[in-house]
């Protein structure tokens, strides 16, 4: 009886690893857009915008790093009305609460205190917790400063400063869909003018202090005793409808259909992202003001 009972618990024990060994990796969503669009380098499409003393390219590879004195960011060659952008990027290790590491398209410089904003932002963290991959969608900001945002937060289903894993936007006219390893992990829909950004907006990475909310709110803050903080940016995806392009000119497609939308083995692939490591909804949120965001 003894030996059954010690049979049946190496059996839950084998079926446990088993089921959490499955649950590391997405469901294979079908389709790789990343893999239909060309590389270019980082001279290609984009120039240093701030922190060029902290900004070194190596055979290909665009190393950017946060210290004490300051961080760096860079800006596309062009601004964009459409197109998918993503990089894959090699996190920092270790401690680096208060670090933000992105990639983003923004129309700031043109619209001060009234632009949007498409991110995607590794939220820093301390070496006991996983890294936070915040997305977030601005429209128009307020004009007092305030800028209501749209964010959607996950884990990762990999450790993000072993390797490079590649991240991407697609914008189109009708939605934006976020993407890990072409993984699609949020879809933004245009359900209104007022809800979706249809400004042309410049693409942008950086690394920079955000201590005062990136890691948990601000609990722990940039420790610049691990400084310096290294983020690695290469295969930049970089594609679609500048402003002076063809009002025909379309943006790459986000599936096979070749007509936007999702696959419904992409949707899946983005379902099982969302039961296994979504961490924050603003549409879930009771705190947040219903009436500043419709689209939920």
């Amino acid at each position: 009886m003894a030996n059954f009972a010690l049979y049946i618990l190496i059996l839950l024990l084998l079926l446990n690893f088993s089921s959490n060994s499955v649950a590391q990796n997405p469901p294979y969503p079908g389709y790789n857009p990343s893999s239909r669009i060309s590389s270019v380098s980082f001279d290609q499409g984009f120039r240093n915008l701030w922190g060029s003393q902290h900004q070194r390219l190596d055979q290909g590879t665009l190393n950017i790093w946060l210290d004490s004195y300051s961080g760096s960011g860079y800006k596309s060659v062009h601004r964009y009305r459409s197109g998918y952008f993503g990089a894959a990027i090699k996190l920092h290790p270790g401690y680096t609460a208060g670090v933000i590491t992105s990639l983003y398209l923004s129309n700031n410089e043109d619209y001060p205190g009234n632009h949007d904003e498409v991110d995607i932002e590794f939220l820093g963290t301390t070496p006991d917790k996983p890294y936070t991959l915040q997305t977030n969608v601005y429209i128009r900001g307020s004009g007092d400063g305030r800028i209501i945002g749209r964010e959607v937060k996950f884990h990762l289903w990999f450790d993000p400063t072993q390797d490079f894993h590649n991240y991407a936007v697609l914008w189109t006219t009708n939605e934006i869909i976020f993407f890990v390893d072409d993984v699609p992990i949020r879809r933004y829909p245009r359900k209104s003018d007022a809800t979706f950004p249809l400004r042309p907006m410049w693409v942008y990475g950086s690394i920079w202090d955000a201590s005062s909310w990136a890691t948990e709110d601000g609990k722990y803050k940039a420790d610049y005793r691990y400084q310096p903080f290294i983020a690695r940016y290469q295969n930049f995806k970089i594609t679609g409808c500048t402003t002076d392009a063809s009002p025909a000119c379309r943006p790459p497609s986000a599936s096979p259909f070749g007509s936007g939308g999702l696959s419904q083995q992409q949707y899946s692939a983005m379902e099982w992202v969302h039961r296994n490591y979504l961490v924050y909804d603003y549409c879930r949120d009771p705190r947040r003001d219903h009436s500043q965001i419709p689209e939920c």
